[in-house]
């Protein structure tokens, strides 16, 4: 029994679909778990979506890695159905899965009921302007969202627009990360417009990359940011 688990870490195993179906038949008697980093498992859509039928009942959870698992749209869905039922999930890592704006868009439709979640990590994943609009029309519903990374993405400045125009309504964000998206200049000083017509956020990242990749990086009040270890939330330095 494991009923005393808190922490499972399986990261770097080709656990696949097959293993994820075991894996949630026992999760759900892990009643103290609380952190379970699944990155570069190999689950695919279909380990995701088995792994999805179970995690509601993992009431402990709040921190979950699923990093680098190409679940693509399909897997997101999966995943989506479920995540306004883990009422105390706190942390969600998806960066490295291929959902493209069509992912983004199933995962924008239940947001706003995590009332829990404090960090999303979206890098990596191919997601271009719909998929930033698609966010940007939820994020004043996140209120608890404080820590959004979306870099390394296919966002250009009519993105960066969109998200611009909704940071006055994001009283909870603290911190959003647009690094090594495709936004030129004009996205840049949107950006930074809106970054320091705003209180809540203290640190806003982004760069020029059409500008020969110059950085335009927002700290309120000389604040920085140190990624929190072990994907944990990062810690806001004054």
């Amino acid at each position: 029994e494991c009923k005393a688990l808190a922490h499972l870490d399986l990261s770097r195993n080709e656990i696949g679909a097959q293993g994820a179906g075991a894996l949630a038949g026992v999760l759900v008697a892990c009643e103290s778990l609380a952190h379970l980093d699944l990155d570069r498992t190999d689950l695919g859509a279909e380990g995701v979506r088995v792994l999805s039928e179970k995690l509601d009942q993992c009431k402990s959870l709040t921190f979950l890695v699923l990093d680098n698992n190409a679940m693509e749209a399909e897997g997101v869905e999966a995943l989506a159905g479920v995540l306004g039922r883990c009422k105390a999930m706190s942390v969600l890592h998806l960066s490295g899965n291929r959902i493209l704006d069509a992912g983004v868009a199933k995962l924008a439709r239940v947001l706003g009921g995590c009332e829990a979640l404090k960090l999303l990590d979206l890098c990596n994943n191919m997601i271009g302007d719909a998929g930033a609009e698609a966010l940007a029309g939820v994020l004043g519903d996140c209120t608890a969202l404080a820590y959004l990374r979306m870099n390394r993405n296919g966002i250009s400045t009519r993105g960066a627009r969109r998200l611009a125009g909704v940071l006055g309504e994001c009283q909870a964000l603290a911190y959003l990360d647009l690094r090594r998206n495709e936004i030129d200049f004009e996205g840049a000083k949107r950006l930074a417009k809106a970054f320091f017509g705003t209180s809540a956020l203290a640190n806003l990242r982004a760069d020029a990359s059409k500008l020969y990749g110059t950085h335009w990086i927002g700290a309120r009040n000389g604040t920085n940011v140190r990624p929190g270890s072990d994907k944990g939330l990062p810690q806001i330095l004054v």
